[in-house]
């Protein structure tokens, strides 16, 4: 037995109270949940009374969440993604177990993706569940079987393949190139340097691997690499980019090196994975596809 029934509340009663804490107001709440406002407001009542705890600031203008009530809600958040994430994932099994991977967007959708046809095709009878995430994964807290994800290798708890290492090139639009004389690395700092949030000391390592000391790299910063990308190719900057993103652009000649070559980068991408993952069947059959995948592709400095 799990717990009390007490402390089991309803689905429907939990999925109230977190749409109400999310959207801000029990009417938003009702629109998304397809119900009524007074149906909302009496799955709350229901949980209060079944928890004999406050969860509900009432007046006559608005309904909102007591501290208590919003803390509850965002611990069962979690929860209920969980239950729905598992649901999706039993209807979804073709017999051969299932894989529910998180992937960094861009290297899945440019790396990952264009090879699964052969996993596919090799064996048909296992899912493969994607997620993209920019943040750090966290095992303990999200159903994860493995991670694709970016850096030095240092994931304690956890067991890793390297997948690719990465190569960095600062490149531009030439027309924003047009003018500047840029023979030395430094040269670079007089024109305006755009940065991704996930590589935040990129431009630093960049520059002291060409000789050039530079504590702090001023610049704007974009979240994603979709959107940085379209930022230089629309004369905004430079960007320190991965050079399998860019391969269509450099070859057309929409972007061009701002100076020098591809550089390694401190970090690499890799597939994590748990620990008490490592005998899963439908894993161990993804882990070692990849593992064919990788072995005598160009793992050497350019």
């Amino acid at each position: 037995m799990i717990a009390p029934r007490r402390f089991l509340p309803s689905v429907p009663a939990l999925q109230a109270l977190e749409a109400v804490e999310r959207l801000g107001s029990a009417t938003a709440a009702a629109e998304e949940l397809a119900l009524t406002q007074s149906a909302v407001s009496r799955q709350l009542q229901t949980l209060e009374e079944q928890l004999g705890v406050p969860l509900l600031n009432r007046s006559r203008k608005r309904l909102a969440l007591t501290s208590a009530g919003a803390r509850y809600a965002a611990e069962i958040r979690g929860a209920l993604q969980q239950i729905a994430q598992a649901s999706l994932r039993l209807q979804t099994d073709m017999g051969g177990g299932a894989v529910n991977l998180a992937i960094l967007p861009s290297f899945g959708m440019r790396w990952l993706v264009p090879r699964l046809p052969g996993f596919a095709k090799a064996h048909p009878d296992v899912t493969i569940n994607m997620t993209t995430r920019l943040e750090q994964f966290n095992f303990a807290a999200q159903p994860f079987d493995a991670a694709i994800t970016f850096g030095d290798g240092d994931w304690p708890g956890s067991q890793k393949l390297l997948l690719a290492r990465e190569y960095v090139l600062p490149v531009a639009r030439p027309a924003l190139l047009a003018g500047h004389s840029l023979n030395r690395a430094e040269d670079l700092q007089r024109l305006p340097l755009l940065h991704i949030q996930t590589r935040p000391r990129a431009w630093v390592e960049w520059l002291a691997a060409h000789g050039v000391e530079a504590p702090h790299v001023t610049g704007t910063y974009y979240d994603q690499f979709t959107t940085i990308i379209q930022a230089v190719l629309h004369g905004l900057g430079v960007a320190l980019l991965p050079d399998y993103l860019i391969g269509q652009e450099l070859a057309e000649g929409r972007l061009v090196s701002a100076y020098g070559g591809p550089t390694e980068s401190r970090g690499a991408y890799w597939l994590v994975w748990p620990e008490d993952k490592t005998d899963d069947p439908a894993l161990c059959q993804f882990r070692n596809w990849l593992r064919d995948e990788v072995q005598g592709e160009d793992m050497l400095p350019r």
